[in-house]
C-alpha cells in the first residue's frame, strides 16, 4: 500500500467533489494484492522474508494447504476458508466506500464485528472490544486504560514473564515493543512512550531444574502485589490464561485474595492471546472486572496478527472521562479501534484505515464462527482424542522429552479446553538436550521438502513440509538455554475435522493423527540421522 504522502494526485473533473475525490484515494489502497493487505499494517513481525516468503513464523501470506500446520500456539498461514472471507470482505467494502468514503465505511464494518466477536464468544452486550494489529499492541491499550482508571502511579507485574510475547518485556513498561508502530511511524525500540513509560515487576513460571511450573505463583503474586501497593503504587497485574507452555497462573483462589486485599489498587488484565480457554471461563474473568486480552490468531487459527482488549462494562463505566491520555498511546491506535460509544477517545484518535488490520481480522471471525458451529461434543471428543495421540507419540520417543502441560486442574467453565491443546519438548540426542541454536535448525527444517538429501523411505519423511510452535527459550542453570518445541491442536484440526457423517468424521480425524505422525516422524529423522553441522548447512542454503 502507499502511504499518503507517496499517493499520486487524482485528477478531478467537473461536478467531483471532494468527498468523492476523498473516497477514490482511499479506496486505492484496496486495489493492492490481497496477500500484500493481509501483512500490512502491523510491525516488522509480519515483514516476509522474500526469497523465501514467509514471515518470522514460517507463515505466507496465502493459503498453504500442503504445509501440516500444528504451530497454533506461534501462528498459522490463513486457510483458504477464512481468505475467500477476506477477498469478499475487501469487495463489499470498496462497494460501501464508494457512497460513504473508506473511513466512514471501515468504522461502521468495525462496529458490526465488535457485535459478530460477542456473538460468537457469548459476551455480554456491555463488554466493549478495542481492535489492534497485535496482542502487544493490547498490553499498550490495556496499560493506558489502567492509568486512566487507577492513576498515574501505575506498575505492572507479569505473570510468567518468561513466557510472555516478545514485545511484552517491552509493552509492560510501555515502551516501543519494535521500531516502527503499525501506523507505520518509525520508532526507537525499548524507547519510553510518552505518557506510558513506567515500571514493571516480572514473576518467571518456568522452574528449569524441574522442567515444569512453579508451584507457588500464588504466593509470588500476593507478596509482589502486597510490596507494591504498601509502597503508594497502584498494580496492573497480568495474569497468564494461558501460556505459550499452556499453562495458567496464578488460580482463582489468589484472584479473589487480591480482590479482597486491595480494593480499588489493582486492575487485573488477562494474557488470553492464546485464547485456550473455555467461553465460561473467559465471562468469568469478564464479570470479576478483569480486562482480557485476546487474538483472532493463536487456537483460532487466523493470520497472524489480529489483536484485541475485551472491556467489562465494570471498567468501561469507570473510566476517567476527559481526563488527559498517555498522547503517545495515540502512536499505536486508530479511531475506529475503539468502539463508538467511547466518543472522547475516537475524538482524540487519528482516523487512520488499517485495511490489513481489518481483513486479519475479518479472517479471524471466519475461523472462529467456524469452530463454534461444531457441536461441543465433536470439539471436546476431537481434542481428547488428538491429545492422547501427541501424548503417547512423546512419551514412546527416543528423541522428543516431553515438558509438564497441565499447571492447574481443570474445571466446568473450561469446556474443551479441560484437556491440553499445546504439547511442549525439547529435542534429545544420545541422552543430551539439543541446545537452541541446534532446537532452532530443526525448527527451520522441519518446514521444508528436504527428500534430496535422503534414500528410501527416509526421503518420504523427509518430504514432509511441517511447521510445529516456535522454540521457546529455557535457561539452565547447569548449562545453556534449550528451545523447547511445541505440537499445538488448533481450531482449524477440529473444523475441517467435522463433518455431520459420523464416518467421515472419523476418517479425517484419523487423517490429523497421520498427519502428527509425520511431523514425529521427520523430527526424529532431523535429531538422529542429521549431525548439528548438516543441519546448520541445509538452514544455510535454504
Amino acid at each position: 500500500m502507499m502511504s499518503p504522502a507517496t499517493r499520486p494526485e487524482i485528477s478531478t473533473s467537473s461536478g467531483r467533489d471532494r468527498r468523492e475525490q476523498g473516497a477514490a484515494t482511499g479506496l486505492r489502497d484496496l486495489f493492492a494484492l490481497l496477500g500484500d493487505l493481509l501483512i500490512d499494517g502491523g510491525d516488522s513481525r509480519l515483514a516476509l522474508d522474500r526469497p523465501w516468503g514467509r514471515n518470522v513464523y514460517g507463515c505466507g501470506p496465502s493459503p498453504a494447504p500442503d504445509l501440516l500446520c500444528f504451530a497454533s500456539s506461534t501462528a498459522s498461514p490463513i486457510s483458504e476458508r477464512a481468505y475467500a472471507r477476506a477477498e469478499l470482505a475487501r469487495e463489499q467494502l470498496m462497494h460501501a466506500a464508494i457512497s460513504l468514503g473508506l473511513d466512514e465505511a471501515l468504522d461502521r464494518r468495525t462496529e458490526q464485528m465488535r457485535c459478530e466477536l460477542r456473538r460468537h464468544l457469548g459476551l455480554a452486550d456491555d463488554v466493549d472490544v478495542v481492535f489492534s494489529p497485535s496482542g502487544t499492541d493490547s498490553q499498550l491499550h490495556a496499560l493506558a486504560l489502567a492509568r486512566l482508571r487507577l492513576g498515574a502511579s501505575v506498575t505492572s507485574v507479569v505473570v510468567a514473564g518468561d513466557q510472555t510475547g516478545s514485545g511484552t518485556s517491552a509493552s509492560a513498561r510501555g515502551r516501543h515493543f519494535s521500531t516502527r508502530t503499525a501506523n507505520g511511524l518509525s520508532v526507537t525500540r525499548d524507547a519510553p512512550i510518552e505518557g506510558l513509560s513506567g515500571e514493571t515487576v516480572s514473576l518467571p513460571l518456568f522452574e528449569a531444574a524441574a522442567m515444569q511450573a512453579r508451584g507457588d505463583a500464588g504466593e509470588a503474586v500476593l507478596d509482589a502485589v502486597g510490596a507494591l501497593v504498601r509502597d503508594g503504587r497502584n498494580v496492573l497485574l497480568q495474569i497468564m490464561d494461558s501460556s505459550k507452555l499452556g499453562w495458567r497462573a496464578p488460580d482463582r483462589a489468589c484472584l479473589d485474595e487480591v480482590a479482597r486485599r486491595w480494593p480499588g489498587r489493582v486492575q487485573i488484565v488477562v494474557d488470553a492471546c492464546q485464547m485456550r480457554l473455555g467461553l465460561g471461563r473467559l465471562r468469568d474473568h469478564l464479570d470479576r472486572g478483569h480486562m482480557v486480552l485476546i487474538s483472532g490468531s493463536k487456537f483460532y487459527g487466523g493470520p497472524a496478527f489480529s489483536g484485541a482488549l475485551l472491556v467489562p462494562g465494570a471498567v468501561s463505566s469507570a473510566l476517567h472521562k476527559g481526563d488527559p491520555v498517555a498522547a503517545g498511546l495515540f502512536d499505536y491506535v486508530n479511531r475506529s479501534d475503539w468502539p463508538a460509544t467511547w466518543t472522547d477517545l475516537r475524538a482524540r484518535s487519528t482516523p487512520r484505515a488499517n485495511i490489513g488490520q481489518w481483513l486479519r481480522w475479518e479472517a479471524a471471525l471466519e475461523e472462529i464462527a467456524a469452530y463454534h458451529a461444531v457441536p461441543e461434543a465433536f470439539r471436546r471428543m476431537a481434542i481428547r482424542q488428538l491429545g492422547e495421540t501427541i501424548e503417547s507419540l512423546l512419551v514412546l520417543s527416543p528423541v522428543l522429552r516431553p515438558i509438564a502441560t497441565d499447571a492447574l486442574a481443570a474445571d466446568d467453565d473450561d469446556g474443551e479446553f479441560g484437556f491440553a491443546t499445546i504439547f511442549p519438548f525439547a529435542l534429545q540426542r544420545s541422552g543430551r538436550l539439543l541446545g537452541l541454536g541446534e532446537t532452532q535448525a530443526v525448527y527451520r527444517a522441519l518446514q521444508h521438502d528436504l527428500s534430496g538429501r535422503f534414500t528410501g523411505r527416509a526421503a518420504a519423511v523427509a518430504a514432509r513440509q511441517c511447521l510445529v510452535g516456535q522454540p521457546v527459550r529455557i535457561e539452565r542453570a547447569d548449562g545453556g538455554p534449550v528451545g523447547a518445541l511445541r505440537l499445538c491442536i488448533g481450531a482449524r484440526q477440529v473444523t475441517e475435522a467435522w463433518c455431520d457423517d459420523v464416518t467421515a468424521a472419523r476418517v479425517n480425524l484419523e487423517a490429523d493423527i497421520d498427519h502428527i505422525v509425520d511431523v514425529v516422524a521427520k523430527t526424529e529423522l532431523l535429531v538422529s540421522d542429521v549431525s548439528s553441522q548438516d543441519l546448520r548447512d541445509i538452514c544455510n542454503a535454504i
